[in-house]
């Protein structure tokens, strides 16, 4: 038997690869990460776009996605012009829906391909719900009638600008046998 590792590490780590991996495929940017994972007291929503989803099954937990104006516009941008949308019919501003859609779809691929890797590394099963994307003025920290008691923020850049995902899950070890 193995050595426990603390479950939202190991997811921790799927994500900083999988996002990576995503937002360069979406945009034709180089995106990078910090390689240290931060533990937190909780997770927030901060301004200016944000993004949150839950997910349930086999490991539980909450994601979200924080980014500046900059940023998710950056993100937007690169991923509809790599999609092959004239630049003349980009949204003009951060509180389009056509950005805040667009930054909800790519957290939905970002997802869809950690629940994927989870599933194939560990044999563990989960489902999220659709990712919810809004403007914020101010912070939001959420409060969450659940026992995630381990949190972590990852930190990347995309060109100029930082962007950050939260992770709250339950306390859980994976121990492979």
């Amino acid at each position: 038997m193995s050595k426990p590792i603390l479950s939202i590490d190991e997811i921790s780590k799927i994500f900083l690869r999988t996002a990576q991996k995503t937002l360069e495929t979406n945009t034709k940017q180089a995106v990078t990460y910090s390689t240290t994972i931060q533990k937190v007291p909780r997770v927030s929503m901060k301004p200016d776009l944000t993004c949150f989803v839950q997910f349930d099954g086999d490991y539980i937990g909450l994601v979200i996605m924080n980014f500046s104006a900059d940023a998710a516009y950056e993100i937007y941008e690169k991923y509809m012009l790599t999609m092959g949308m004239p630049e003349t019919e980009l949204a003009t501003g951060l509180s389009s829906a056509e950005v805040t859609d667009s930054i909800g779809e790519i957290t939905n691929q970002i997802m869809g391909q950690v629940v994927k890797e989870v599933g194939e590394a560990f044999e563990l099963n989960a489902v999220f719900g659709q990712p919810k994307a809004l403007t914020l003025n101010s912070a939001i920290t959420l409060v969450i009638d659940a026992e995630y008691a381990e949190n972590r923020r990852l930190s990347f850049k995309i060109g100029n600008y930082s962007f950050r995902i939260e992770i709250a899950m339950e306390h859980t070890e994976f121990i492979q046998i």
